[in-house]
């Protein structure tokens, strides 16, 4: 495997019947890399991304993930991956605390590291306050945030982020993406899908989804002269309307 590719997919297709979600999908992803994977909902995005993550089985194609195979390293891949799903993956019943030591836990950190990550955690994200509330009380985009950190909790290579902004006020979201630059700046490659065009202008590259097929791919600069678009919105209605 290439070492500056941390995601490598071939062909990658999946079949529920004779219905192909994800029909023969070929991208690949270079280490530290904000990677978009937008598409309107439908389009196969988070099919997709559930095989590259390792809880969804291909039916065709090759895909490599962290130096990973995806048919017979599932298990390795979640390991060497954070993921971050659409629906807040935080239990609400627990505290903030409680929550980042139990995730700790899972991602096999020791005691001392869950310690020291923890108090990191808590300051960099001024959560003191409320480091021993249950998360349930929290604010959406708090949650959101503390989330993310969660996910990155173990330096995973890659981070899997699932419209991670999907419902927060433009001001979280702008925070979220600080985050986001923050942690790929420091090595961490962020897959991340959204229905947000405007959130494509911040990643690196772009890949648009229609149909369960892979319609572009290249940078969005690139991608609104191709299309002759102002916008990244300009481009997607462009791409589904055929």
């Amino acid at each position: 495997m290439n070492n500056t590719k941390v995601i490598q997919v071939e062909g990658l297709t999946k079949m529920f019947g004779d219905f192909a979600a994800v029909d023969a999908i070929t991208f690949e992803v270079e280490k530290g890399e904000i990677f978009g994977f937008l598409g309107a909902n439908g389009a196969g995005k988070t099919t997709a991304m559930k095989m590259l993550i390792g809880i969804s089985k291909p039916t065709l194609g090759k895909a490599n993930v962290a130096g990973f195979d995806v048919f017979t390293q599932a298990e390795d891949i979640k390991k060497n991956i954070g993921y971050m799903s659409q629906k807040f993956a935080l239990y609400d019943d627990l505290t903030v605390k409680e929550n980042i030591t139990f995730f700790g836990g899972i991602y096999g950190l020791s005691r001392k590291q869950i310690k020291e990550k923890s108090a990191v955690l808590i300051e960099e994200l001024e959560l003191k306050e409320v480091a021993n509330k249950l998360v349930g009380a929290l604010p959406l985009g708090w949650k959101q945030k503390l989330s993310f950190s969660v996910a990155l909790l173990h330096d995973p290579k890659i981070v899997f982020l699932d419209e991670p902004t999907g419902g927060v006020d433009p001001i979280t979201r702008r925070q979220f993406w600080e985050m986001i630059y923050k942690a790929a700046n420091q090595g961490t490659t962020v897959f991340v899908t959204t229905h947000y065009m405007d959130e494509a202008e911040y990643c690196d590259r772009v890949s648009i989804m229609v149909n369960g097929k892979i319609e572009a791919l290249d940078t969005p600069k690139k991608l609104k002269e191709q299309f002759k678009a102002d916008t990244m919105n300009e481009v997607f209605l462009k791409l589904a309307r055929g």
